[in-house]
Protein backbone atom coordinates (compact mmCIF):
# COMPACT_ATOMS: atom_id res chain seq x y z
CA UNK A 1 0.00 0.00 0.00
CA UNK A 2 3.07 2.00 0.99
CA UNK A 3 4.11 2.04 -2.27
CA UNK A 4 1.28 2.11 -4.25
CA UNK A 5 0.82 5.81 -1.83
CA UNK A 6 4.34 6.61 -2.54
CA UNK A 7 3.75 6.51 -6.74
CA UNK A 8 3.43 9.53 -8.52
CA UNK A 9 -0.05 11.35 -8.63
CA UNK A 10 -1.30 8.25 -6.66
CA UNK A 11 -3.48 9.53 -3.86
CA UNK A 12 -5.77 7.73 -1.54
CA UNK A 13 -9.51 7.50 -2.20
CA UNK A 14 -12.07 8.62 0.15
CA UNK A 15 -14.84 6.36 -0.77
CA UNK A 16 -18.10 7.11 0.77
CA UNK A 17 -21.46 5.36 2.27
CA UNK A 18 -23.21 3.78 -0.38
CA UNK A 19 -20.10 4.09 -2.88
CA UNK A 20 -19.44 0.69 -5.02
CA UNK A 21 -16.15 0.71 -5.64
CA UNK A 22 -13.84 -2.05 -7.23
CA UNK A 23 -11.18 -4.30 -4.47
CA UNK A 24 -8.32 -6.18 -4.39
CA UNK A 25 -8.35 -9.27 -2.08
CA UNK A 26 -5.71 -9.14 0.88
CA UNK A 27 -6.39 -11.43 3.30
CA UNK A 28 -9.74 -14.24 3.84
CA UNK A 29 -9.46 -15.88 6.93
CA UNK A 30 -13.02 -17.91 6.03
CA UNK A 31 -14.87 -15.46 8.68
CA UNK A 32 -14.18 -11.90 7.32
CA UNK A 33 -12.60 -10.65 3.91
CA UNK A 34 -10.19 -7.96 4.05
CA UNK A 35 -10.25 -5.78 0.92
CA UNK A 36 -8.43 -2.96 -0.05
CA UNK A 37 -9.98 0.02 -2.09
CA UNK A 38 -7.51 2.37 -2.60
CA UNK A 39 -8.12 3.81 0.88
CA UNK A 40 -6.50 4.96 3.69
CA UNK A 41 -7.42 2.05 5.39
CA UNK A 42 -7.79 -1.67 4.43
CA UNK A 43 -12.01 -2.32 4.55
CA UNK A 44 -13.79 -5.46 5.92
CA UNK A 45 -16.31 -7.51 4.17
CA UNK A 46 -18.09 -9.92 7.39
CA UNK A 47 -19.33 -13.44 6.29
CA UNK A 48 -23.07 -12.03 6.73
CA UNK A 49 -22.24 -9.62 3.59
CA UNK A 50 -21.25 -12.37 1.87
CA UNK A 51 -24.01 -14.72 1.58
CA UNK A 52 -25.13 -14.17 -2.25
CA UNK A 53 -22.03 -16.06 -2.96
CA UNK A 54 -22.30 -20.01 -3.20
CA UNK A 55 -20.08 -22.09 -0.90
CA UNK A 56 -17.98 -22.58 -4.33
CA UNK A 57 -17.41 -18.90 -4.96
CA UNK A 58 -16.26 -18.27 -1.34
CA UNK A 59 -13.85 -21.01 -1.45
CA UNK A 60 -12.30 -19.60 -4.43
CA UNK A 61 -11.42 -16.09 -3.42
CA UNK A 62 -7.83 -16.10 -2.71
CA UNK A 63 -5.11 -13.01 -2.40
CA UNK A 64 -5.08 -10.57 -5.50
CA UNK A 65 -8.52 -11.43 -6.40
CA UNK A 66 -10.44 -8.36 -7.47
CA UNK A 67 -14.58 -7.84 -6.08
CA UNK A 68 -16.98 -5.20 -5.89
CA UNK A 69 -17.65 -3.94 -2.81
CA UNK A 70 -20.55 -1.87 -1.73
CA UNK A 71 -19.29 0.83 1.01
CA UNK A 72 -21.88 0.38 3.99
CA UNK A 73 -20.04 2.44 6.77
CA UNK A 74 -16.66 4.41 6.15
CA UNK A 75 -15.99 5.10 9.70
CA UNK A 76 -16.30 1.93 12.18
CA UNK A 77 -15.14 1.87 15.35
CA UNK A 78 -11.77 0.13 14.28
CA UNK A 79 -10.58 2.71 11.54
CA UNK A 80 -11.30 0.69 8.39
CA UNK A 81 -14.11 0.59 6.29
CA UNK A 82 -17.39 -1.57 6.51
CA UNK A 83 -17.60 -3.14 3.27
CA UNK A 84 -20.42 -5.50 1.49
CA UNK A 85 -20.41 -8.02 -1.18
CA UNK A 86 -24.28 -8.80 -0.82
CA UNK A 87 -25.09 -4.86 -1.14
CA UNK A 88 -22.85 -3.89 -4.06
CA UNK A 89 -24.18 -6.83 -6.15
CA UNK A 90 -27.30 -6.24 -4.98
CA UNK A 91 -27.48 -3.02 -6.30
CA UNK A 92 -25.66 -4.58 -9.81
CA UNK A 93 -28.46 -7.26 -9.75
CA UNK A 94 -31.36 -4.50 -9.43
CA UNK A 95 -29.99 -2.70 -12.89
CA UNK A 96 -29.45 -6.48 -14.30
CA UNK A 97 -32.67 -7.73 -13.02
CA UNK A 98 -34.73 -4.53 -14.55
CA UNK A 99 -32.63 -5.14 -17.90
CA UNK A 100 -33.81 -8.91 -18.20
CA UNK A 101 -37.59 -7.36 -17.18
CA UNK A 102 -37.29 -5.02 -19.91
CA UNK A 103 -36.17 -7.99 -22.81
CA UNK A 104 -38.10 -10.80 -21.46
CA UNK A 105 -35.09 -12.76 -20.61
CA UNK A 106 -35.02 -16.33 -19.42
CA UNK A 107 -32.39 -16.96 -17.14
CA UNK A 108 -31.09 -19.93 -14.49
CA UNK A 109 -31.18 -18.88 -10.83
CA UNK A 110 -30.01 -20.95 -7.94
CA UNK A 111 -33.29 -21.56 -5.13
CA UNK A 112 -31.44 -20.51 -1.93
CA UNK A 113 -34.67 -21.35 0.42
CA UNK A 114 -38.24 -21.69 0.86
CA UNK A 115 -40.84 -20.14 3.11
CA UNK A 116 -44.97 -21.04 2.95
CA UNK A 117 -45.82 -18.94 0.47
CA UNK A 118 -43.04 -20.64 -2.57
CA UNK A 119 -39.53 -20.27 -3.28
CA UNK A 120 -36.50 -17.56 -2.22
CA UNK A 121 -33.98 -16.89 -5.00
CA UNK A 122 -31.19 -14.52 -4.80
CA UNK A 123 -30.27 -12.75 -8.43
CA UNK A 124 -27.59 -10.92 -8.52
CA UNK A 125 -27.39 -10.38 -5.32
CA UNK A 126 -31.40 -9.21 -4.80
CA UNK A 127 -33.44 -11.68 -3.35
CA UNK A 128 -36.51 -12.77 -5.18
CA UNK A 129 -39.73 -14.96 -4.55
CA UNK A 130 -41.56 -17.50 -6.74
CA UNK A 131 -44.52 -18.21 -5.39
CA UNK A 132 -46.68 -21.54 -5.77
CA UNK A 133 -48.56 -20.58 -8.78
CA UNK A 134 -45.26 -19.98 -10.56
CA UNK A 135 -43.39 -23.45 -10.08
CA UNK A 136 -43.80 -25.90 -12.65
CA UNK A 137 -43.53 -29.69 -10.99
CA UNK A 138 -45.48 -28.77 -7.80
CA UNK A 139 -48.61 -31.12 -7.17
CA UNK A 140 -51.54 -31.98 -5.04
CA UNK A 141 -53.27 -29.86 -2.79
CA UNK A 142 -51.86 -26.62 -0.48
CA UNK A 143 -50.60 -28.97 1.73
CA UNK A 144 -48.45 -31.58 -0.12
CA UNK A 145 -47.31 -28.36 -2.03
CA UNK A 146 -45.83 -26.77 0.98
CA UNK A 147 -44.03 -30.36 1.90
CA UNK A 148 -42.12 -30.09 -1.68
CA UNK A 149 -40.49 -27.01 -1.42
CA UNK A 150 -37.94 -27.93 0.73
CA UNK A 151 -36.26 -30.35 -2.10
CA UNK A 152 -35.75 -27.55 -3.95
CA UNK A 153 -33.28 -25.61 -1.89
CA UNK A 154 -29.62 -25.69 -3.69
CA UNK A 155 -31.63 -26.63 -7.42
CA UNK A 156 -30.97 -24.61 -10.19
CA UNK A 157 -33.95 -23.74 -12.09
CA UNK A 158 -34.90 -21.00 -15.23
CA UNK A 159 -37.03 -17.85 -14.72
CA UNK A 160 -38.32 -14.93 -15.75
CA UNK A 161 -38.93 -11.97 -14.27
CA UNK A 162 -42.77 -11.04 -14.46
CA UNK A 163 -43.05 -8.41 -11.76
CA UNK A 164 -40.31 -6.04 -10.37
CA UNK A 165 -40.40 -2.48 -7.82
CA UNK A 166 -37.17 -1.39 -6.53
CA UNK A 167 -38.92 1.35 -4.33
CA UNK A 168 -40.92 -2.00 -2.68
CA UNK A 169 -37.96 -4.04 -2.60
CA UNK A 170 -40.14 -6.46 -4.48
CA UNK A 171 -38.83 -9.39 -7.20
CA UNK A 172 -41.33 -11.82 -8.68
CA UNK A 173 -40.09 -14.49 -10.50
CA UNK A 174 -41.52 -17.26 -12.55
CA UNK A 175 -40.75 -20.96 -13.58
CA UNK A 176 -43.84 -21.54 -15.23
CA UNK A 177 -43.59 -18.27 -17.99
CA UNK A 178 -40.07 -19.04 -18.78
CA UNK A 179 -40.46 -23.25 -19.31
CA UNK A 180 -43.93 -22.00 -21.25
CA UNK A 181 -41.15 -19.90 -23.38
CA UNK A 182 -38.41 -22.21 -23.75
CA UNK A 183 -40.86 -25.04 -24.62
CA UNK A 184 -42.03 -22.72 -27.44
CA UNK A 185 -39.30 -22.41 -28.49
CA UNK A 186 -37.95 -25.86 -28.44
CA UNK A 187 -41.01 -26.88 -30.12
CA UNK A 188 -40.80 -24.78 -33.20
CA UNK A 189 -37.02 -26.35 -33.38
CA UNK A 190 -39.06 -29.66 -32.99
CA UNK A 191 -41.00 -29.45 -35.93
CA UNK A 192 -37.95 -28.87 -38.07
CA UNK A 193 -35.93 -31.56 -37.00
CA UNK A 194 -39.01 -34.03 -36.57
CA UNK A 195 -39.70 -36.71 -39.35
CA UNK A 196 -43.12 -38.73 -39.78
CA UNK A 197 -42.08 -42.39 -39.71
CA UNK A 198 -39.34 -42.20 -37.49
CA UNK A 199 -39.17 -43.68 -33.56
CA UNK A 200 -38.15 -41.20 -30.73
CA UNK A 201 -37.66 -41.46 -27.21
CA UNK A 202 -40.04 -39.64 -24.61
CA UNK A 203 -41.23 -38.70 -21.25
CA UNK A 204 -44.70 -38.89 -20.12
CA UNK A 205 -46.51 -36.05 -19.18
CA UNK A 206 -49.89 -36.09 -18.59
CA UNK A 207 -52.55 -38.65 -18.97
CA UNK A 208 -55.79 -38.40 -20.07
CA UNK A 209 -59.16 -40.83 -20.91
CA UNK A 210 -58.84 -40.06 -24.93
CA UNK A 211 -54.67 -40.79 -24.72
CA UNK A 212 -51.62 -39.70 -23.25
CA UNK A 213 -48.85 -36.61 -23.95
CA UNK A 214 -44.90 -37.02 -24.22
CA UNK A 215 -42.54 -34.51 -24.01
CA UNK A 216 -40.30 -35.16 -27.00
CA UNK A 217 -38.02 -32.61 -25.65
CA UNK A 218 -39.49 -29.52 -25.63
CA UNK A 219 -42.58 -29.92 -27.33
CA UNK A 220 -45.63 -32.76 -26.11
CA UNK A 221 -47.16 -34.88 -29.24
CA UNK A 222 -50.39 -36.47 -28.40
CA UNK A 223 -50.57 -40.27 -28.53
CA UNK A 224 -54.26 -41.04 -28.95
CA UNK A 225 -56.44 -44.33 -26.85
CA UNK A 226 -56.26 -46.04 -30.31
CA UNK A 227 -52.90 -45.76 -30.88
CA UNK A 228 -51.46 -47.08 -27.50
CA UNK A 229 -51.45 -50.38 -27.76
CA UNK A 230 -52.37 -53.30 -30.41
CA UNK A 231 -55.13 -54.37 -27.64
CA UNK A 232 -58.37 -52.54 -27.33
CA UNK A 233 -60.36 -51.77 -24.50
CA UNK A 234 -57.19 -50.52 -22.85
CA UNK A 235 -57.23 -48.33 -19.68
CA UNK A 236 -54.15 -45.19 -20.42
CA UNK A 237 -53.27 -45.00 -16.33
CA UNK A 238 -53.19 -48.79 -16.07
CA UNK A 239 -51.07 -49.04 -18.61
CA UNK A 240 -48.32 -45.24 -18.27
CA UNK A 241 -47.48 -43.36 -15.49
CA UNK A 242 -46.29 -39.87 -15.76
CA UNK A 243 -42.81 -39.23 -15.80
CA UNK A 244 -42.38 -42.82 -17.76
CA UNK A 245 -39.84 -42.99 -20.57
CA UNK A 246 -41.37 -44.51 -23.69
CA UNK A 247 -40.72 -44.62 -27.14
CA UNK A 248 -43.57 -43.57 -29.74
CA UNK A 249 -43.75 -43.14 -33.35
CA UNK A 250 -43.95 -40.21 -35.36
CA UNK A 251 -47.51 -40.62 -37.17
CA UNK A 252 -48.07 -36.69 -38.19
CA UNK A 253 -46.66 -33.29 -37.82
CA UNK A 254 -49.24 -30.42 -38.48
CA UNK A 255 -46.37 -27.37 -38.62
CA UNK A 256 -49.32 -24.52 -38.85
CA UNK A 257 -51.08 -25.81 -35.90
CA UNK A 258 -48.10 -27.17 -34.41
CA UNK A 259 -49.65 -30.59 -33.30
CA UNK A 260 -47.53 -33.68 -33.25
CA UNK A 261 -49.29 -37.24 -33.57
CA UNK A 262 -47.58 -40.25 -31.98
CA UNK A 263 -48.37 -43.78 -31.56
CA UNK A 264 -46.72 -45.91 -29.04
CA UNK A 265 -48.42 -49.37 -30.80
CA UNK A 266 -46.23 -48.64 -33.93
CA UNK A 267 -42.87 -47.86 -32.15
CA UNK A 268 -43.47 -51.87 -31.11
CA UNK A 269 -44.47 -53.70 -34.38
CA UNK A 270 -42.93 -57.15 -33.01
CA UNK A 271 -46.35 -57.22 -31.38
CA UNK A 272 -48.73 -56.57 -34.32
CA UNK A 273 -46.40 -59.39 -35.91
CA UNK A 274 -46.97 -61.84 -33.27
CA UNK A 275 -50.79 -60.95 -33.40
CA UNK A 276 -51.24 -61.77 -36.98
CA UNK A 277 -48.78 -64.40 -37.16
CA UNK A 278 -52.19 -66.93 -36.95
CA UNK A 279 -53.23 -65.45 -40.17
CA UNK A 280 -52.60 -66.54 -43.49
CA UNK A 281 -54.11 -65.17 -46.59
CA UNK A 282 -57.50 -66.86 -47.65
CA UNK A 283 -58.54 -67.53 -44.43
CA UNK A 284 -62.42 -66.79 -43.43
CA UNK A 285 -62.32 -65.06 -40.04
CA UNK A 286 -65.82 -63.81 -37.92
CA UNK A 287 -65.47 -60.70 -37.44
CA UNK A 288 -66.98 -57.56 -35.57
CA UNK A 289 -67.51 -54.21 -37.67
CA UNK A 290 -66.32 -51.54 -35.74
CA UNK A 291 -66.42 -48.30 -37.52
CA UNK A 292 -68.29 -47.18 -40.58
CA UNK A 293 -66.26 -44.70 -43.21
CA UNK A 294 -66.91 -43.82 -46.88
CA UNK A 295 -64.51 -45.68 -48.24
CA UNK A 296 -65.32 -48.87 -46.53
CA UNK A 297 -65.42 -50.75 -42.96
CA UNK A 298 -63.46 -51.62 -40.73
CA UNK A 299 -63.49 -54.85 -38.97
CA UNK A 300 -61.77 -56.60 -35.75
CA UNK A 301 -60.67 -60.32 -36.02
CA UNK A 302 -60.12 -62.39 -33.39
CA UNK A 303 -57.50 -60.59 -31.00
CA UNK A 304 -56.64 -57.11 -31.07
CA UNK A 305 -56.08 -56.82 -34.76
CA UNK A 306 -58.42 -54.57 -36.99
CA UNK A 307 -58.79 -54.90 -41.39
CA UNK A 308 -60.01 -53.12 -43.70
CA UNK A 309 -63.06 -54.50 -45.86
CA UNK A 310 -62.97 -51.70 -48.91
CA UNK A 311 -66.54 -50.40 -50.18
CA UNK A 312 -65.59 -52.27 -53.27
CA UNK A 313 -65.43 -55.76 -51.10
CA UNK A 314 -68.61 -55.71 -49.75
CA UNK A 315 -71.17 -56.57 -52.09
CA UNK A 316 -71.13 -57.66 -55.65
CA UNK A 317 -73.29 -55.22 -56.64
CA UNK A 318 -71.83 -50.86 -56.74
CA UNK A 319 -72.72 -49.03 -53.42
CA UNK A 320 -72.31 -45.62 -52.42
CA UNK A 321 -71.74 -46.04 -48.23
CA UNK A 322 -70.97 -49.85 -46.30
CA UNK A 323 -74.36 -48.94 -44.59
CA UNK A 324 -76.15 -50.84 -47.44
CA UNK A 325 -74.41 -53.67 -46.57
CA UNK A 326 -73.48 -54.27 -43.12
CA UNK A 327 -73.84 -52.16 -39.90
CA UNK A 328 -71.70 -51.51 -37.00
CA UNK A 329 -71.35 -54.36 -34.47
CA UNK A 330 -72.22 -56.57 -37.16
CA UNK A 331 -70.77 -59.95 -37.26
CA UNK A 332 -69.54 -60.96 -40.65
CA UNK A 333 -67.34 -63.88 -42.57
CA UNK A 334 -63.95 -61.85 -43.75
CA UNK A 335 -61.79 -63.29 -46.39
CA UNK A 336 -58.21 -62.53 -45.72
CA UNK A 337 -56.82 -60.99 -48.67
CA UNK A 338 -53.95 -59.60 -48.15
CA UNK A 339 -51.54 -59.11 -45.17
CA UNK A 340 -48.62 -56.06 -45.27
CA UNK A 341 -46.81 -56.79 -42.05
CA UNK A 342 -44.49 -53.81 -43.40
CA UNK A 343 -46.98 -51.41 -43.29
CA UNK A 344 -49.27 -53.33 -40.67
CA UNK A 345 -52.45 -53.32 -42.38
CA UNK A 346 -54.93 -55.88 -43.47
CA UNK A 347 -56.79 -56.67 -46.13
CA UNK A 348 -60.64 -57.93 -46.29
CA UNK A 349 -63.46 -58.98 -47.75
CA UNK A 350 -67.26 -59.89 -47.70
CA UNK A 351 -67.84 -60.53 -51.24
CA UNK A 352 -64.79 -63.04 -52.13
CA UNK A 353 -66.14 -64.69 -48.80
CA UNK A 354 -69.69 -65.20 -49.64
CA UNK A 355 -69.23 -68.95 -51.02
CA UNK A 356 -67.42 -70.82 -48.55
CA UNK A 357 -69.02 -68.64 -45.99
CA UNK A 358 -71.89 -70.24 -47.03
CA UNK A 359 -70.66 -73.40 -47.22
CA UNK A 360 -69.91 -73.20 -43.25
CA UNK A 361 -73.59 -72.05 -42.84
CA UNK A 362 -73.20 -68.40 -43.15
CA UNK A 363 -76.66 -67.06 -44.43
CA UNK A 364 -77.04 -63.62 -46.80
CA UNK A 365 -79.80 -61.70 -48.26
CA UNK A 366 -80.38 -60.93 -51.74
CA UNK A 367 -78.59 -57.50 -50.93
CA UNK A 368 -75.36 -59.11 -49.69
CA UNK A 369 -76.19 -58.75 -45.56
CA UNK A 370 -76.17 -61.77 -43.35
CA UNK A 371 -78.86 -62.74 -42.20
CA UNK A 372 -77.46 -66.44 -40.25
CA UNK A 373 -74.37 -66.89 -38.79
CA UNK A 374 -73.30 -70.70 -38.13
CA UNK A 375 -74.19 -71.57 -34.29
CA UNK A 376 -70.57 -72.11 -32.94
CA UNK A 377 -69.84 -68.33 -33.65
CA UNK A 378 -73.20 -67.00 -32.44
CA UNK A 379 -72.07 -68.65 -29.21
CA UNK A 380 -68.76 -67.59 -29.10
CA UNK A 381 -70.03 -63.85 -29.84
CA UNK A 382 -72.44 -64.35 -27.42
CA UNK A 383 -75.31 -63.59 -29.78
CA UNK A 384 -78.70 -65.18 -29.66
CA UNK A 385 -80.44 -66.27 -33.26
CA UNK A 386 -83.46 -67.26 -34.30
CA UNK A 387 -84.34 -70.33 -35.71
CA UNK A 388 -84.86 -69.82 -39.15
CA UNK A 389 -87.43 -71.82 -40.98
CA UNK A 390 -86.50 -74.90 -43.35
CA UNK A 391 -87.10 -73.39 -46.80
CA UNK A 392 -90.06 -74.52 -48.46
CA UNK A 393 -90.45 -78.04 -50.63
CA UNK A 394 -90.09 -76.89 -54.92
CA UNK A 395 -93.61 -78.04 -56.25
CA UNK A 396 -93.89 -80.97 -58.35
CA UNK A 397 -94.47 -80.26 -61.56
CA UNK A 398 -98.00 -80.85 -62.66
CA UNK A 399 -100.51 -80.12 -65.62
CA UNK A 400 -102.38 -77.70 -63.39
CA UNK A 401 -102.20 -74.01 -64.52
CA UNK A 402 -99.99 -71.78 -62.52
CA UNK A 403 -101.69 -69.38 -60.10
CA UNK A 404 -101.45 -65.16 -60.75
CA UNK A 405 -98.34 -63.85 -59.72
CA UNK A 406 -100.10 -62.08 -57.07
CA UNK A 407 -101.26 -64.97 -55.06
CA UNK A 408 -97.69 -66.41 -55.26
CA UNK A 409 -95.62 -63.45 -54.29
CA UNK A 410 -92.40 -64.35 -52.21
CA UNK A 411 -91.64 -63.69 -49.03
CA UNK A 412 -89.42 -60.79 -48.33
CA UNK A 413 -86.01 -61.73 -47.82
CA UNK A 414 -85.20 -61.49 -43.90
CA UNK A 415 -83.31 -58.88 -42.58
CA UNK A 416 -79.66 -58.69 -41.44
CA UNK A 417 -78.91 -60.16 -38.02
CA UNK A 418 -77.38 -57.34 -36.03
CA UNK A 419 -75.05 -58.40 -33.34
CA UNK A 420 -75.89 -56.09 -30.29
CA UNK A 421 -74.27 -58.12 -27.18
CA UNK A 422 -72.21 -56.27 -24.46
CA UNK A 423 -68.85 -57.13 -25.88
CA UNK A 424 -69.78 -55.40 -28.87
CA UNK A 425 -71.36 -52.74 -27.04
CA UNK A 426 -68.17 -51.79 -24.92
CA UNK A 427 -65.81 -51.52 -28.40
CA UNK A 428 -64.40 -48.33 -28.73
CA UNK A 429 -64.70 -47.12 -31.90
CA UNK A 430 -61.21 -47.06 -33.74
CA UNK A 431 -59.99 -43.26 -34.22
CA UNK A 432 -58.11 -44.23 -37.83
CA UNK A 433 -58.47 -41.99 -41.15
CA UNK A 434 -58.68 -43.11 -44.50
CA UNK A 435 -55.39 -41.96 -45.14
CA UNK A 436 -53.53 -43.98 -42.41
CA UNK A 437 -54.90 -47.47 -44.93
CA UNK A 438 -55.00 -45.36 -48.12
CA UNK A 439 -57.22 -46.72 -51.56
CA UNK A 440 -57.93 -50.22 -50.40
CA UNK A 441 -59.69 -50.42 -53.98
Amino acid sequence: MDELLAEPGREPLNPRRGDIVEGIVVHWSGSALIVDVGAKSEGVVHYEEMRSLTDTEREALKTGDAVHVFVTDSESEGGSLELSIDRARGEQGWHELQRRFDENEVFDARVTGSNKGGLLVNVEGVNAFVPLSQIVEITGDREQAIAQLSEYEGRTLRFKVIEINRRRNRVILSERAAVQEWRAEQKDRLLEELQEGEIRSGRITSIRSFGVFVDLGGADGLAHLSELSWERDVDPESMFSIGQTIDVYITKIDKESKKIGLSVRRASPEQWDEVVAKFEVGDIVPSVVTKLVTFGAFARLEGPVEGLVHVSELADRRITHPREVVLENDIIPAKIVRIERDRHRLGLSLRQARSDAERLGWRFNQDGGIVRMPDDVAERFGVEQESMPEPPPQPEASDEPSRPAEESQPEAAPEPVRAVSAMQEALERAGVTEQDFGDER
